[in-house]
């Protein structure tokens, strides 16, 4: 039965000021179904409608049911579970992986679980909204949070330099990045990074969310790309993306991972993940190790794409496309959206202020014809008045 109780009057206020200011600003979300060809979303390997996940998560529900029905430290641990972290942790080249219910969770979770009063963070500038509050929840334990530029090693080298000194004797520092980042495509230096961590006897978290499944030789993600896979001390990944399926994990030493099950809190009070959801996690893993076609494919697309736009090349499925002002973002979006593609305006907070963007990505599932007509219909409309 739907509550009938009414909004404090402060509340009310509150919730109505806040969305005049929305209108005014031409900020209002809304969620709208998917619609035309998908250029926007992260399966990035096609996988989200393969048939073979489909049957693994039904399969894990007739064998394991269709929840949990309890954390992981209750009774929410299947060998399902079990056997995906296993799978993990060998693609990852890790001693051990952790599962976490979604990535924001995961980020937001680890940091402050690993960060304890006088230690020290430092965070990417254009790090993922989920390890900025993960850095958030750690500075209210008492840890202090260092926002080095952009992919600058000579400012987080500078910046880890000015801490020690300052710091308390037993104070750890921890330097977190996200691999690919999400709304520019680019890709962090993960050999310099860890040369610079491992200088400066700093922790490195890398957030490999939109790498894992489709970078590397076997598709383990950006540190295999780049040549330091199984080195990075501490990985997060999501299963959502890529993968097909639902969730995320963390890979580290297996210390690490004990760590974790005892102080992570968003570990600790959470219904582990569905047994479908885990089953169909491990068909996704089996499917981007064995089918390197998928990733050949999205990368090819990637490449043509951004080639027919000028851009210069990176090393990832996701391509920005810079508009400036939300309004013209949103035209821009919803012209595309009548030609038939779901394309998505990415406006503030999510990106900085006067750069709001068409943020298109390319996956396994298109053909050349279709990604041809894309970048016909980016031209002509980005070229319309």
């Amino acid at each position: 039965m739907a509550s009938d109780a009414p909004i404090p009057l402060p509340w009310l206020d509150r919730l109505q000021a806040a969305a005049v200011l929305r209108q005014k600003q031409g900020r209002d979300r809304v969620i709208a179904p998917p619609a035309g060809l998908d250029v926007c979303s992260n399966d990035y390997l096609g996988l989200r409608r393969d048939p073979r996940l489909a049957e693994a998560a039904a399969e894990a529900a007739r064998s394991f049911g269709t929840g949990t029905g309890a954390a992981r430290l209750l009774r929410g641990t299947t060998p399902l579970h079990d056997g995906l972290e296993a799978a993990l942790a060998a693609w990852k080249g890790a001693e051990a992986c952790l599962l976490f219910n979604t990535g924001f969770q995961a980020n937001s979770t680890l940091i402050p679980a690993l960060l304890e009063p006088g230690d020290a963070v430092f965070s990417d500038a254009l790090n993922h909204a989920s390890l900025v509050d993960g850095c958030r929840m750690a500075k209210a334990r008492g840890a202090s949070v260092h926002i080095y530029r952009h992919l600058d090693l000579a400012d987080l080298d500078h910046r880890l330099a000015a801490w020690h000194p300052t710091a308390p004797p037993e104070a750890l520092a921890l330097a977190a990045t996200d691999s690919v980042f999400s709304m520019d495509g680019d890709a962090a230096d993960l050999p310099g990074l860890l040369e610079l961590c491992e200088r400066h006897r700093a922790l490195l978290l890398v957030d490999e969310a939109h790498a894992t499944g489709l970078l590397g030789a076997t598709g383990a993600g950006l540190a295999e790309h780049q040549g330091v896979h199984g080195r990075i001390p501490l990985v997060m990944g999501t299963l959502g993306k890529a993968l097909g399926s639902f969730g995320a994990f963390v890979c580290a030493p297996a210390s690490l991972r004990e760590h974790l099950v005892n102080t992570a809190r968003g570990f600790i009070f959470s219904t582990a993940l569905p047994p479908p959801v885990v089953g169909a996690a491990l068909a996704g893993v089996h499917l981007a190790q064995t089918e390197p076609w998928r990733r050949e494919r999205a990368l090819s697309h990637a490449r043509h794409l951004r080639a027919a736009l000028g851009h210069p090349d990176a090393p990832s499925a996701i391509i920005p496309v810079p508009i400036g002002p939300d309004a013209e973002a949103m035209r821009v979006a919803g012209r595309l959206q009548a030609l038939g593609f779901d394309v998505r305006a990415v406006r503030p907070p999510t990106v900085p202020e006067g750069s709001a963007r068409l943020r298109i990505t390319t996956g396994a599932h298109l053909d050349p014809a279709e990604v041809e007509a894309l970048a016909a219909a980016l031209r002509a409309t980005l070229l319309r008045p």
